[in-house]
């Protein structure tokens, strides 16, 4: 807990200077440098399946607030709000032989995994929830994965500053038992501003990367084509590192 309290610590402290280190080349190298760093040191130290620590109940916080976009109002995103979701789709697309086209009804007759874990936001803050969800593998493994695959894109319905948010995974952190898709917060449909009907959870890494609105799932095999080509909205656009391992 220690290790990964300092580590949340460290990436707030990275992040809030990585907008100037990298508007210079040497900047995007040294950050480039650490990116990789960071993900190769996590994965020798710890094994691939290793655990995010669980809690019980009684840790749960009593309010999850929300962060980033909290009630997008972009597209056909209010609509879907005022029907419940009961049109909402889930697609799962990319190099994959059986693409999938998912209802919430169709989610949460899968195979379910529930977890009470906390998230930690790279602003510093922290909270545990209870989420509920099928893991992401039962998903990729019924769309039947191309050998060519490498990464997952999660697409969103949310849009910051004229840009769709985006997040992505390598296959390690995509087939981790604690990555799920989740639609329930506490024992609740899960609300708006925490990202309805579907959000990512990938307890290993910062919340940045637990993608909220999730319209999409798609298999890719690099991601230098994906928005500005580094894997997420944030690490395009404000020098976050793509891999935020915790």
């Amino acid at each position: 807990m220690k290790r990964r309290n300092f580590l949340v610590a460290a990436g707030a402290a990275l992040v809030a200077g990585c907008n100037r280190i990298a508007e210079t080349n040497a900047g995007k190298a040294v950050l480039d440098a650490a990116d990789s760093w960071h993900k190769n040191a996590q994965r020798l130290l710890t094994s691939r399946d290793a655990l995010a620590p669980e809690y019980p109940a009684s840790a749960i916080s009593p309010f999850f607030r929300g962060n980033g976009s909290t009630d997008p109002q972009n597209g056909d995103y209010p609509r879907h709000v005022e029907e419940g979701f009961a049109n909402w789709r889930l697609e799962v697309t990319g190099l994959v032989a059986n693409p999938l086209s998912l209802s919430l009804e169709n989610i949460r007759k899968l195979p379910q995994r529930t977890q009470i874990t906390r998230h930690d936001c790279v602003e510093g803050w922290s909270a545990i929830g209870q989420w509920t969800g099928p893991q992401l593998s039962v998903l990729l493994d019924a769309a039947e994965l191309r050998d060519d695959a490498r990464f997952v894109i999660f697409r969103c319905a949310d849009n910051l500053n004229g840009g769709d948010y985006y997040e992505s995974v390598d296959l390690i952190d995509a087939y981790h038992p604690q990555t799920i898709i989740a639609h329930s917060l506490n024992g609740q449909a899960l609300p708006v501003r925490n990202g309805a009907p579907l959000r990512m959870r990938i307890e290993r890494q910062l919340g940045y990367k637990h993608a909220k609105y999730l319209t999409g799932i798609e298999a890719v095999a690099s991601l230098d084509d994906v928005g500005l080509g580094k894997g997420g909205y944030w690490e395009d656009h404000a020098g976050y590192q793509w891999y935020a391992g915790i």
